[in-house]
């Protein structure tokens, strides 16, 4: 590097979700090791940015921005109340940093943090991981400079769209893929905080799915809230049915999810950003229940992605609660079929990007005004 010419200084803005957080916290990492890069955070205290950016080294500016989509009329009004303010924070962080370039990942943050980038002429990248924007990323996407897009649907919203994929952990990449001959295990994973209509329909159903597999375990991960109901229903459900507890785990959390994926023949989850992007690059098949009140219904688009790419079938909430036997049918099916389980993991496979922290960061850097 030129000696004259400082280092880039990459604002990132937005967050809420581990789905826009853990995504911009491995550019950060790259643009910090490719181009020692200075990075500040702009996020809210409601966002997980609050307790994640810190955690990983990186400086955290807060401001106060709240939700605007699918909220009550006192909401809006209150958060729009709140973006002069948020506004000016976001022009006065940006103007002591000094950023060459801004990274918008969507969320709360993200509106202000962009709109000031833009009022002060500085460059801007948005990400968005969803087959369908958030509303920040929908407002401004015909203004910033470039997009980085996980799902090809998602880029007619932006100006210069690439579609680099959701950086995911490297060790996803390194998972072999599904080996027919081990005992088959199926993997349950509701996010973070679990999935209600997962943890509530699934055990009942574990009896007839252990007596039609005799070799299947399950690993469900059911979240803090609901771990201890979860086990019991579990342990109620097969105690009755004569099956002993070591067939089954439940956890309120698990650590290492790439260790946890690299055991499954099939995952069952919700289909949030993250959790699509890891199945993808782990070459997993799997059984997607998206989350009916996700915002701008985000998850269903995403899973009809991976279900036309024959990499995941899907399950709607809706058809579960009227028809709770489809998600025994459906599960019975899929296990009993290696052949479409390793074609489903293949699919996946293709769909990954391997390289997308790098490009992201390749796009940000292209844009980055040196500082003399």
């Amino acid at each position: 590097m030129n000696p004259s010419i400082q280092p880039p200084r990459i604002l990132i803005v937005g967050g809420g979700t581990g789905g826009h957080i853990i995504p911009a916290l491995a550019v950060a990492r790259e643009l910090v090791a490719r181009a020692q890069a200075q990075i500040l955070f702009v996020g809210t205290s409601r966002g997980l940015e609050s307790r994640l950016v810190p955690d990983a080294g990186f400086p955290l500016e807060l401001v106060a921005a709240g939700p605007l989509n699918q909220v009550s009329l006192a909401t809006r009004l209150r958060t729009a109340s709140q973006l002069p303010l948020a506004l000016f924070d976001c022009i006065r962080i940006l103007r002591r940093f000094r950023a060459t370039a801004v990274l918008g990942v969507g969320g709360y943050a993200s509106g202000p943090g962009i709109a000031a980038a833009l009022l002060l002429r500085v460059p801007t990248l948005a990400f968005e991981p969803n087959a369908v924007p958030g509303l920040t990323n929908r407002l401004v996407g015909r203004f910033v400079s470039a997009a980085a897009v996980n799902f090809p649907p998602a880029a007619r919203w932006f100006r210069h769209p690439q579609v680099t994929g959701i950086p995911v952990r490297p060790e996803f990449f390194s998972i072999p893929p599904v080996d027919p001959q081990q005992p088959l295990h199926l993997l349950v994973f509701g996010g973070s905080q679990g999935a209600r209509i997962l943890n509530t329909l699934l055990p009942p159903l574990i009896p007839d799915l252990l007596q039609a597999f005799p070799s299947l375990t399950i690993l469900h991960q059911a979240g803090a809230r609901h771990a201890e109901a979860t086990r019991a229903a579990y342990s109620s459900a097969c105690a009755t049915a004569g099956f002993a507890d070591d067939r089954w785990r439940v956890e309120p959390f698990l650590d290492n999810m790439a260790a946890c994926f690299a055991r499954a023949h099939l995952v069952l989850a919700r289909s949030g950003a993250s959790t699509v992007a890891e199945l993808a690059a782990a070459g997993r098949p799997a059984l997607l229940v998206p989350f009916a009140a996700a915002a701008d219904n985000h998850q269903m688009r995403n899973a009809e992605v991976m279900q036309q790419a024959h990499s995941a079938a899907m399950l709607t909430e809706d058809q579960l609660r009227h028809h709770p036997a489809l998600l025994l049918e459906t599960l019975r099916s899929l296990l009993s079929d290696p052949a479409r389980l390793a074609s489903m993991g293949q699919s996946a496979r293709s769909l990954a990007h391997p390289q997308a922290a790098s490009e992201i960061a390749d796009r940000l850097l292209a844009l980055a005004t040196p500082v003399q």
